[in-house]
């Protein structure tokens, strides 16, 4: 046998070695435990074909709510279950608030904007958004105002269709888009406009993609794909485009900015990075300013948009559940005005379905990925610092403990003996901790307003009955995606 077979031999032999030993035990040891992963292909043979979740769960049998997985060559730890999601990211907040990456948009964003960045960047960013997203209307009148506007807008359009059946995806992208794009832009957008449905139809793409089968390939094995085709290209394309729509309205903002009257965020935080223009460690420069109104037009769009799609779909498989919205809505509000926040207090029935529909439709049901900022004990284990962490937000909403058919769709979650709102503390759908989601209280106020502006002026039918109508998302990934449907909205 020549030198040139021998070191073949070699080679293939070194290299089972390595498929055989995983990674250092020095390194697993300090973590919680988990299945033995392969060098590069980590824990790919543990994976259920439908999807990660789907693996996660599974493994949460056998090594219990905190495991470690390895998504090829590098370690997750996976919490599961409310007592163990709290215990990280409420009572040890700080050392759970790093930011992991998305890999399908990583390449975008690269750890910066106030979505992914991490330690004073991260802060900073967060801090001024939700001052100015206050200063602008959270919480306030004046962004009540805004949703109900939008509302009138979108019931006018509605009732254009006349009763025919169509896919509600695109006008629930556009009635949110436009909260977020008056806060953010200063401005709203026609429901016809090209140019910013070509916008809306990005988002939802890279969502999906996000959250498909090749997404979380992806998540796995990024480091080698990311060199190939896929479409993985298809999502950052789709980011870059978005990104110039957002860098053309920074322009022109420039152009028509007085210092003495800011009308947006992008107005509030040119006017900081002029304020800061000479100090070379400022969090305030245009590359943050561009990836921060990315990552609130995202989480402002695609979420809430989700959740009003989901629960048309559950009102169409449950219509009794509808025909006893509407009978509050008529009660309360009646049909002659339009509904305001402070209808909320008295109609606990259809504050329950909403809060049902954001339980049972598991919208993000592995959360953005959190990474410790500092080695970390846990439970009697050593995480060191910048690993990443999954808590599994699916396995809070629908534990069993606090919620008794947690496979079923039933308001009953949140209600009491006397019909009253109840709380609970595993409804975490925004998260929790100090990465909760930062427009929560928009999310809050669109979905009460849309969802009773839509049940108070219309009925909601199929062309199939409410038996055949199948729930399975299309997706379920970084989030769940509803089936594709239809669905007509016939005036009352």
């Amino acid at each position: 046998m020549d030198s040139g077979c021998l070191l073949l031999l070699a080679a293939l032999l070194g290299l089972l070695l390595l498929l055989t030993r995983g990674p250092p035990a020095s390194r697993r040891g300090r973590l919680p435990p988990g299945p033995r992963p392969l060098p590069f292909l980590g824990n790919l043979l543990q994976m259920d074909r439908h999807g990660l979740l789907k693996s996660f769960v599974a493994l949460r049998e056998k090594y219990g709510d905190v495991f470690t997985i390895y998504l090829g060559s590098r370690p997750v730890v996976i919490l599961c279950g409310p007592e163990a999601v709290k215990e990280a990211l409420v009572e040890k907040s700080e050392e759970f608030s790093g930011r992991g990456p998305i890999a399908m948009v990583d390449s975008v964003f690269q750890g910066q904007g106030v979505t992914f960045s991490n330690g004073n960047t991260w802060k900073t960013l967060r801090r001024f958004s939700l001052a100015t997203l206050r200063d602008f209307g959270m919480g306030k009148r004046s962004i009540e105002e805004r949703i109900q506007e939008e509302a009138q807008c979108m019931v006018e359009e509605l009732r254009k269709s006349q009763g025919k059946l169509l896919d509600p995806t695109f006008l629930f992208h556009s009635i949110t888009a436009n909260i977020i794009c008056s806060i953010v832009f200063g401005e709203r957008f026609s429901y016809h406009d090209e140019k910013f449905q070509d916008l809306l139809n990005k988002f939802n793409d890279t969502f999906a993609l996000s959250s498909s089968s090749w997404g979380q390939l992806y998540e796995l094995f990024s480091g080698f794909l990311k060199f190939f085709p896929g479409p993985h290209w298809r999502a950052k394309n789709n980011l870059i485009s978005i990104n110039a729509f957002i860098a053309d309205n920074v322009e022109k903002h420039k152009k028509s900015l007085d210092p003495n009257a800011p009308r947006d965020f992008i107005d509030v935080y040119l006017l900081r990075m002029e304020k800061e223009k000479g100090d070379i460690k400022t969090e305030f420069h245009y590359k943050n300013l561009i990836l921060t109104v990315l990552s609130l037009f995202f989480a402002g769009t695609e979420t809430t948009s989700t959740t009003l799609r989901y629960g048309c779909l559950f009102l169409l498989k449950y219509p009794r559940v509808a025909e006893k919205v509407q009978e509050e809505i008529d009660q309360v509000i009646g049909r002659d005005r339009a509904p305001e926040l402070k209808d909320r207090a008295k109609m606990p029935y259809t504050d329950a379905v909403i809060h049902e529909t954001q339980r049972f439709s598991d919208l993000m049901p592995m959360s953005v990925p959190h990474s410790v900022t500092k080695d970390t004990i846990f439970r009697g284990y050593l995480i060191p610092k910048d690993t990443e962490v999954y808590p599994l937000l699916s396995t809070v909403l629908n534990d069993p403990k606090h919620f008794d058919k947690p496979t079923a769709f039933d308001p009953n979650h949140f209600l009491d003996a006397q019909g009253s709102l109840k709380k609970n503390e595993a409804f975490i759908p925004f998260s929790s901790g100090k990465r909760v989601c930062l427009g929560e209280g928009i999310a809050r106020m669109e979905l009460f307003l849309f969802f009773t502006t839509i049940l108070q002026n219309f009925s909601l039918s199929s062309s199939m009955s409410p038996a055949d109508i199948d729930l399975t998302p299309r997706e379920s990934g970084v989030g769940k995606l509803p089936p594709i449907y239809q669905l007509r909205f016939q005036p009352r």
